[in-house]
């Protein structure tokens, strides 16, 4: 049985992930703090060991993928994590591209439901490898966060110096402008959506994708339960995600519906180690989910916890 270390496996999205393993017929092993810490290189080298892979679902992210990455490399093992962090997803492209390449390993950052999902539709309906706009619609019944979502979060709005974030301009820009609220038209009609509201896609996507503007919108019911960030009540919700990629004045969508932002990371993060594991990647080091896997496929794969449409 291959055995999948899970870093963080006592949190709220790593017992997901530790099941999600389980049930594809995996052998998890279960790391919490008191197993291994990122302070302590030798800790964590011997957590890894025996493992043909790692996820790591522990936050902050900026404090724990580093280090945890560095002892996949050690270990000659893949990498998957499910940071919604974008500096911390800067990091690990700035910081690990090159170790990773030189280690034969692949690393792929923000395996999940934000950065993950969104570049794996994006690649879908894309054809070729540029587009003139990418704009991404999240519509969410509620969104409760969890207490690791809360602390990863006031550590971005930390190094980032309470500016916003934003993707333009074929960089990220950081600014101190307001987000105005605008109506995007999902599928099921119209919502009023906070533009610019910047998620871990404004890194993955741009990762291999030639783009000068990548913009994500969060439906004004889901900031406002964000803001109000209360993880004492971490409940399930509905979801959508609306992409238009538009290049030489066409637009193509793709839209993935489901239930679970933190739930459905998992079969995410768990699918993306079976084709780690397989061999089933284009290339090693550090890459997102559309350049590591063949989007298509991948989304396929999923269709017991998506449903997913192209327009």
């Amino acid at each position: 049985m291959v055995k999948v270390a899970v870093f963080g496996a006592f949190g709220h999205t790593g017992r997901f992930v530790v099941a999600e393993l389980a049930a594809r017929g995996f052998e998890p092993i279960e790391i919490g703090r008191q197993q291994a810490s990122v302070d302590d290189p030798g800790s964590l080298d011997r957590a890894l060991r025996g493992a043909a892979a790692v996820i790591n679902c522990a936050g902050p992210f900026a404090a724990t993928a580093g280090p945890v990455i560095a002892a996949a490399l050690r270990a000659g093992i893949g990498y998957v994590d499910v940071a919604a962090e974008i500096e911390a997803n800067v990091d690990t492209f700035t910081l690990f591209s090159a170790p990773a390449r030189e280690a034969h390993v692949v690393v792929v950052p923000a395996m999940a439901f934000f950065g993950g999902l969104g570049d794996l539709l994006v690649t879908a309906v894309l054809e070729g490898s540029s587009a003139d706009e990418i704009l991404m619609g999240y519509g969410l019944s509620s969104w409760h966060p969890t207490a690791g979502t809360v602390a990863s979060g006031a550590v971005s709005r930390e190094r980032r110096g309470g500016r916003r974030v934003r993707f333009a301009g074929g960089r990220l820009e950081y600014h101190d402008d307001e987000l105005p609220v605008v109506e995007w038209e999902f599928p099921s009609g119209p919502r009023p959506v906070i533009a610019d509201f910047s998620m871990a896609d404004v890194v993955t996507v741009p990762s291999h994708v030639q783009v000068p503007v990548v913009r994500c919108h969060m439906n004004v019911e889901a900031v406002a339960d964000l803001t109000a960030g209360d993880s004492s009540a971490v409940t399930a919700q509905t979801f959508v995600v609306d992409v238009r990629v538009r290049r030489d004045g066409v637009e193509r969508r793709i839209t993935a519906t489901g239930s679970d932002i933190y739930a459905v990371s998992a079969p995410l993060a768990v699918e993306a180690v079976a084709r780690i594991v397989d061999g089933r990647t284009r290339g090693a080091g550090v890459l997102s989910a559309g350049a590591a896997f063949d989007a298509t496929d991948f989304l396929r794969a999923m269709s017991a916890h998506l449903t997913v449409t192209v327009h």
